[in-house]
């Protein structure tokens, strides 16, 4: 697991990268536990179960008509790009302690909005792109969003431009908890 001085990288991730964080990738510790996790399921359980199916469909003969043979070669190669992709990351990460970081908006944040034309309230956490998940209220550092909450604290206002136009949300709560938020759904 990396570590550093996240202090440093956090404050540059709010503002312009420094050349000591420019290659890392600030990440949570939840984050790096599961892109991790990720990565150890895939070189223990799902690489030598991919050499079993291509052992296997080897067994049957004839390569070249072989379709068992051809889709065990193309999961492997899906596979292998994942777990080349997932290292990377691994070797880059600078994981952040959240919960000892306070002040305005930066990485790490779990921000709850409201939207001021709905009155609909929304918890994200802003995060590295490669733990990002909207779905789960994880939101990317360098998407629209976030970028537009840098920097703000607990009832400023900002807007967003979206598809559909502007959108103008006011910041209820900042928080820098440890572990994953349970954001709400929506936006």
């Amino acid at each position: 697991m990396a570590t550093g001085s996240s202090q440093m990288a956090v404050d540059a991730a709010s503002s312009r990268p420094s050349a000591d964080s420019a290659n890392k990738i600030l990440m949570t510790a939840t984050g790096f536990k599961e892109i991790d996790g990720e990565l150890k399921h895939l070189k223990t359980v799902v690489r030598p179960g991919i050499i079993q199916a291509i052992a296997e469909a080897r067994s049957h003969g004839d390569l070249s008509e072989n379709a068992e043979y051809h889709a065990a070669r193309e999961q492997q190669s899906l596979t292998e790009g994942r777990i080349k992709k997932l290292s990377a990351i691994i070797g880059r990460a600078e994981v952040v302690d959240v919960s000892k970081l306070s002040g305005p908006i930066k990485f790490g944040a779990t921000v709850t909005i409201e939207n001021d034309e709905t009155g609909k309230q929304v918890t994200y956490q802003i995060v590295s792109e490669a733990e990002a998940n909207i779905e789960n209220g994880l939101i990317n550092l360098h998407s629209p969003l976030a970028r537009a909450m840098i920097g703000k604290d607990v009832d400023d206002c900002f807007e967003v431009r979206v598809p559909g136009g502007v959108r103008s949300y006011t910041i209820l709560q900042v928080e820098y908890i440890g572990s994953r938020a349970n954001p709400s759904d929506g936006q």
